[in-house]
């Protein structure tokens, strides 16, 4: 009897640890704590409700599913890592304000869960406005988690041995470039367009591949610094490019057009001065 419950709660680990290290080598969950602790399910109905909430269709579902897990398994491992998905979960649906409370309560369970960090750090600065009666708060916080995530992404060991090398390393590359980013919005809100420049532009070369919209970006920096002639091909890139959604494309045309009228509106002499009257 023994022997065959020790088989059976081997398989469960077997099952569970291949599932989970296919999550890891996607970059899904362990990639995002600098903790190399790995969670153990402590019972088959344990491992059952958190690969519902893996298996989850939508985020709705998946927020509930984390609450579930949560509430019937209080002392559960995965509390983090369930509360990081649900996290995950608001911000995909643009629910700013509970991603908030799902992301500080992440922290709360798992300080070193840097993937989160950025998370916030981009929610901060993103849904920050200039007239804001809160903004320096926001825009501090979002500064503190992005500079706190790029830190420790920098120095988190890879999350487990079935990544490659070259899988941790793209996935590192970016979350510094997402933390990176985040500084940048936070600088245009702030409107110091060079701090933003040089932020969006270290996020591009950290990027394993340029993204559309931190190209659209950075080249709104440039057109605020008066550099059209590097926004003007930034911008072409952007709306040539496959991976950019066509609202990116729109926007990415519209600045186009600012940066060709102030190109132009620089390069016109300015009319004589009038002759004075006799």
């Amino acid at each position: 009897m023994k022997t065959k419950l020790k088989g059976k709660l081997n398989h469960m680990m077997q099952n569970f640890l291949r599932a989970f290290a296919a999550l890891a080598v996607a970059g899904a969950l362990l990639g995002q704590t600098a903790s190399t602790k790995q969670p153990k399910p402590k019972s088959q109905k344990e491992v059952d409700a958190f690969n519902a909430m893996l298996s989850a269709p939508d985020d709705d579902a998946r927020i509930a599913a984390a609450d579930a897990l949560l509430t019937k398994f209080a002392d559960t491992d995965f509390k983090p890592l369930a509360l990081y998905i649900a996290t995950a979960a608001c911000q995909s649906k643009n629910d700013f304000e509970k991603m908030v409370i799902y992301g500080e309560r992440t922290l709360e369970a798992d300080p070193q869960m840097y993937g989160v960090m950025l998370m916030l750090a981009s929610g901060f600065a993103s849904k920050t406005k200039e007239f804001d009666f809160d903004k320096e708060e926001k825009l501090t916080k979002a500064e503190k988690f992005a500079k706190d995530g790029i830190a420790m992404a920098k120095t988190a060991p890879k999350p487990n041995p079935g990544m490659t090398d070259e899988q941790w390393e793209m996935a590192r590359r970016d979350f510094i470039a997402q933390g990176h980013e985040a500084l940048g919005m936070a600088a245009t809100v702030r409107k110091k367009y060079d701090v933003a420049m040089a932020s969006y532009k270290e996020a591009l070369a950290t990027q394993p591949k340029p993204d559309p919209t931190t190209m659209l970006r950075l080249a709104s920096s440039l057109n605020q610094l008066g550099k059209w002639d590097e926004a003007i091909p930034l911008l072409d890139k952007v709306k040539d490019s496959p991976d950019a959604v066509p609202v990116v494309k729109q926007a990415a045309a519209q600045e186009r057009v600012k940066a060709l009228m102030a190109q132009k509106k620089a390069a016109t002499p300015p009319p004589p001065p009038a002759a004075p009257k006799p």
